[in-house]
């Protein structure tokens, strides 16, 4: 492992000082009622989200030599950009290589800060060894996305303004894909405040951190699958594993559902866009994954990256996984009146109703039964199991 100064920190803060937007701390009511919550939203950073830090910090430490020989790098979106902007900056030509299946939006705006873009089919991985064969051949200079120890201390930056700017934060919860950004950040925070808990959260779909330090040992996943593409990390880094290894207190996983489900709390609660790598950590509080009760805790947004038809298709999920959406399967006996009285119930309980589907073909116990189903608008999980309950003592056979 490469060893870390903070005051490798403290120099890229100066040097960062001119480049990066200081993302405030934005405190949060319902995230979280028993903690007391507040955001750091590096959605809001310029390239929309943190790995400009790390990036840029790291580029503007190269030799002249290095520099002429132009910069690679490989990512999932947006560590691409982060050094997009940090080559067009110093004026080096950037080539960057990108999962085939990074969101639209990544891709492009990766090529509009000035980089050429190579897509590669599977995920990070994948691009990661085509971004290394391409540095062999071509002689560029590559810029690790997170197991490199200028890049960890650009990204331990924010480390250094939580503490500036909350001194009795308690508590400080970091997402985790390659362990860059949490390494920077606990190493800074437990270097001048050991006691503060900083905590890592990873998708279930690409526990690669959380599984390797389980395991007392670096692990290679054979896959990932999550929404959280810029997490989506098959093994974390030498680096990054001795850093977690050391400095972090507890890593915990999150559901793609409840993933969804954070994103839309921001958006609805805050107006803040993040991409489902950014959103871990939120969800991480919301379904109450951590020891954070009465605690003061900032919850690392990382990024806003997120393409806007993902963005529907989550915010449908997470509707559903915080229970504003449900779909009630009914097997009903087919004869006049019947959708009615369902539809009186629910009205007089206060859903809202959006469909209705009635399948006379089916497999009903009944051979005069048909199935209904009815999707509504809900407020809260409370909310569904209040009307599946008034169906229920009305007679009606609910089968979900």
């Amino acid at each position: 492992m490469t060893n870390l100064d903070i005051n490798e920190i403290y120099n890229a803060q100066k040097v960062l000082s001119g480049v990066l937007r200081k993302t405030p701390l934005v405190w949060s009511r319902r995230i979280n009622p028993d903690a007391n919550i507040y955001i750091k939203p590096e959605n809001m950073q310029y390239t929309g989200s943190f790995k400009l830090r790390g990036a840029y910090y790291k580029i503007s430490q190269l030799t002249d030599e290095e520099k002429s020989r132009g910069v690679i790098a490989c990512s999932a979106g947006n560590h691409a950009q982060g050094v997009a902007f940090g080559a067009s900056h110093n004026g080096i030509k950037a080539l960057i290589c990108l999962p085939a299946g990074a969101p639209i939006s990544k891709v492009e705006a990766t090529k509009g800060y000035g980089a050429e873009v190579c897509l590669v089919p599977g995920v990070y991985d994948d691009a990661y060894q085509k971004a290394l064969q391409l540095r062999d051949e071509k002689g560029y200079t590559f810029v690790h996305p997170f197991d490199d120890p200028k890049v960890i201390a650009g990204q331990g930056t924010i480390g250094l303004e939580i503490l500036e700017d909350m001194p009795d934060v308690e508590a400080v919860i970091v997402p985790i894909g390659g362990g860059g950004l949490i390494s920077g950040v606990a190493f800074a925070i437990k270097t001048l405040r050991p006691e503060i808990k900083v905590y890592g959260v990873q998708s279930s779909g690409a526990p690669s951190m959380a599984t390797s330090l389980q395991e007392g040992k670096i692990q290679h996943l054979s896959t990932v699958s999550t929404i959280a593409d810029g997490i989506a990390v098959k093994e974390p880094g030498i680096n990054t594993f001795e850093m977690c290894n050391k400095y972090v207190d507890e890593v915990v996983t999150v559901s793609d559902d409840e993933i969804a489900a954070a994103i839309l709390a921001l958006l609805e609660q805050h107006k803040i866009v993040a991409e489902g790598a950014g959103a871990v950590s939120i969800a991480a509080a919301m379904f109450n994954k951590l020891p954070i009760k009465g605690k003061r805790v900032v919850c690392l947004v990382s990024g806003g990256n997120i393409d806007v038809t993902t963005l529907s298709r989550v915010i449908t999920r997470g509707l559903s996984k915080s229970g504003r959406n449900y779909t009630f399967k009914i097997d009903l006996y087919d004869k006049p009146g019947q959708l009615s009285g369902v539809c009186n119930i629910i009205a007089d309980l206060g859903g809202n109703i959006l469909s209705v589907s009635h399948e006379r073909i089916n497999a009903s116990a009944e051979i005069n039964g048909c199935i209904l189903r009815i999707e509504l608008e809900t407020l809260n999980n409370e909310h569904i199991n209040t009307i599946r309950t008034g169906l229920t003592n009305s007679g009606y056979c609910v089968l979900n």
